[in-house]
C-alpha cells in the first residue's frame, strides 16, 4: 500500500539483477523493506515462483531489459539484449522474450544500454511497445546521451530515471552510504529522487541499515510505480 498523499520527499531505491544467486536474492527479499522494488533478470529460472515471494514480502518488482553498452561486444549484456545493429522489428521480437519470462511486474529497469538509450529511432519503437502494455521504463541513466526519459515523456508512457548507481560491483560501506546521502539531498531538494543497486552483501547491509533509519530523517521510502513522471533529470 502506498499513501499517494504523503508529503514528505519520497525516495525509491530499486535492487536489480536478481533471481541469478539464490543466496543473495533471498536475501534482498527478507532484509529489505517491501517498500524496496526488486528486478529480476531475464535470464534467471523460476522468475515466476521469485516474483510470487517477492510479493509475499510486500515488494514492487520489474524486469531487467538488457541493452547494448557502448563497449559492446567487450561488455555483453546477453543473447536476448536490444541492440542497434537490430532492426526495429527483432529488437521487439526480443522484447517480447523478455515480457514473456514472467507476469505480474509494473514495467522494465534498463540493464547497461548506453549505446541503445541513445537512440531515438530504437527507443521509440521500444516504448511504445511498453505504452501499449501499460508498462513503466526505468532509465539507468548510463550515458547523459540517454534518450529515454524525454521520449517516455513525450509518448505518454510512465517513467523514472535513476539519480544515483549505488553500486554496479563491489563497493565499500561508506561509498555505498556516502551515494545514499546524495539521493536523500536530491530528493529533499526536487521532492523525489531513485537509486538504483546491484544485490552484493554489503549493499544489502547498508541499504537495510539506510531504511530503518530513513522516516526519522523525515523521508518516505516509495515503490517505483509511485515516482513515474515525479522527476525532472534535464
Amino acid at each position: 500500500p502506498w499513501a499517494e498523499n504523503d508529503p514528505r520527499p519520497r525516495i525509491a531505491i530499486v535492487v536489480s539483477g536478481l533471481g541469478l544467486s539464490s543466496a543473495s536474492t533471498n536475501d534482498v527479499i527478507e532484509r529489505l523493506p517491501g517498500s524496496v522494488t526488486l528486478s529480476f533478470t531475464p535470464y534467471a529460472e523460476h522468475l515466476d515462483d521469485w516474483i510470487a515471494l517477492a510479493h509475499g514480502d510486500g515488494h514492487e518488482v520489474m524486469i531487467d531489459l538488457p541493452m547494448e553498452p557502448v563497449s559492446f561486444p567487450q561488455n555483453d549484456p546477453g543473447p536476448q539484449a536490444l541492440l542497434t545493429a537490430l532492426d526495429p522489428g527483432q529488437n521487439l521480437a526480443r522484447l517480447d522474450w523478455v515480457l514473456g519470462r514472467a507476469s505480474r511486474y509494473v514495467g522494465v529497469a534498463a540493464s547497461m544500454g548506453s549505446q541503445f538509450t541513445a537512440s531515438p529511432h530504437q527507443m521509440q519503437s521500444m516504448l511504445l511497445a511498453l505504452k501499449r502494455r501499460e508498462l513503466m521504463f526505468l532509465d539507468n541513466r548510463t550515458t547523459d546521451s540517454s534518450t529515454a526519459w524525454r521520449l517516455a515523456d513525450e509518448l505518454g508512457v510512465p517513467w523514472a530515471a535513476s539519480d544515483r548507481m549505488l553500486n554496479n560491483g563491489p563497493a565499500s560501506r561508506a561509498a555505498i552510504d556516502a551515494r545514499l546521502i546524495q539521493v536523500e539531498r536530491i530528493a529533499l531538494g526536487q521532492g523525489a529522487a531513485v537509486a538504483m543497486g546491484r544485490p552484493f552483501p554489503v549493499t544489502i547491509d547498508s541499504l537495510a541499515e539506510w531504511a530503518r533509519r530513513l522516516p526519522e530523517r523525515g523521508y518516505v521510502l516509495a515503490p517505483i510505480s509511485a515516482m513515474a513522471y515525479r522527476q525532472n533529470p534535464r
